[in-house]
């Protein structure tokens, strides 16, 4: 009977694990911790900040119409990269276009084939919940309604208790999170924004945040755009007739001045990563979550999240690298074929061979040379 008894007890545990097991791959993919690993990738990091930085975000336009929002009030849109966001001691993104009433559109012949972003003001909640807090206002579109839309952006901004800058009003801000004391500058060669050529004001802003604060980012939009934007010249980049700067002599020159980190965005590709004086810089991250009025084909569609990992002095320690593509109109999941991944370590490699960095394409961990 013991026999008996004992033989039933093991069938139904191997049925309940078989069960289980079956359950968990049935998981949805885009929702599925098994394919990257949460916990650090390196044993024994001691006191280190731990920064989530991602693109472009813009969750759908009711400009010049209703039809480009996406279903259910976008409540939904970040579900499958929430679990990725929400694990950082603070979580980077650029706010990409206006949101709430303020202001009038910028003037187009036609507003159907005119990219004019402006999010409905409850989409800020999306935002808020998806675990990101410290955005960038620095961009082309943030003046797309003009000076009341950036008066109600930064006002719907500051209500959530969202950390921002990179206006011409705001350049700079300071805070706290967790005991670190932050400055974050943000920037872009474009109106309304704090000017990202205005090379010398950036590293006076840079210096003066550095000597007050434990750890300072600096965010830039700059570049080229599109998949023939892929590299990383060293020298000022022309995009439709206008010159909008040098991101590396800006990156490199805010170094200089005592930044930590740096984020770069704008040409809607993932581009290269350097160490530069043990500062990290990412020099595009991509379109993370565009909703609808974005070409998504090809590098368009792929981005990567970062997790950065920094010492309390702002030296770099490591970047794992979690993969994403967009579906549908704009909706980001984890992508198992690696693509952003594989842009990042070829174009580092062929624009910055000097950099100090090696890549483990076994676990998308980036880490100083030995």
């Amino acid at each position: 009977m013991k026999f008996k008894l004992s033989s039933l007890i093991l069938i139904l545990l191997t049925f309940y694990k078989s069960f289980s097991l079956v359950h968990d791959l049935k998981e949805p993919l885009n929702n599925s911790s098994y394919l990257y690993p949460l916990e650090d990738s390196i044993s024994s990091l001691g006191d280190t900040i731990k920064i989530i930085a991602v693109g472009d975000i813009m969750l759908g336009t009711n400009y010049p119409n209703k039809s480009y929002l996406p279903p259910n009030d976008g409540r939904n849109l970040l579900d499958g990269v929430k679990q990725f966001l929400e694990i950082g001691d603070l979580t980077f993104g650029n706010f990409e276009g206006v949101i709430g009433t303020g202001g009038k559109p910028k003037s187009c012949n036609n507003p159907k084939y005119c990219y004019t972003f402006r999010m409905p003001e409850n989409y800020i909640s999306n935002i808020k919940k998806s675990g990101i807090d410290l955005l960038s206002i620095a961009n082309n579109h943030a003046n797309d309604f003009g000076s009341g839309g950036r008066r109600a952006t930064a006002k719907i901004l500051d209500s959530a208790g969202l950390f921002f800058a990179g206006s011409t009003d705001k350049p700079y801000t300071i805070f706290v999170v967790n005991g670190v004391k932050y400055g974050f500058l943000s920037s872009a060669p474009n109106s309304g924004c704090f000017n990202m050529k205005s090379y010398s004001k950036a590293s006076e802003y840079v210096s003066m945040l550095d000597s007050i604060c434990d750890i300072v980012i600096v965010s830039f939009h700059g570049g080229a755009e599109g998949y023939k934007a892929t590299h990383t010249p060293k020298t000022d980049e022309i995009y439709l007739g206008y010159n909008r700067g040098s991101v590396y002599k800006f990156a490199h020159e805010c170094i200089d001045a005592g930044a930590d980190l740096l984020l770069g965005h704008g040409p809607h590709v993932t581009r290269a990563v350097e160490l530069y004086k043990d500062r990290f810089i990412s020099y595009s991250m991509g379109n993370f979550c565009t909703y609808a009025r974005f070409n998504l084909s090809g590098p368009n569609g792929v981005s990567p999240i970062l997790d950065i990992k920094l010492n309390k002095a702002g030296e770099f320690i490591s970047a794992n690298v979690i993969p994403t593509k967009q579906i549908g109109e704009g909706i980001p999941i984890f992508d198992e074929t690696k693509r952003a991944w594989n842009y990042i370590v070829k174009l580092s490699k062929e624009d910055f061979p000097e950099s100090p960095l090696s890549f483990d394409s076994n676990k998308c961990l980036i880490l100083k040379s030995k």
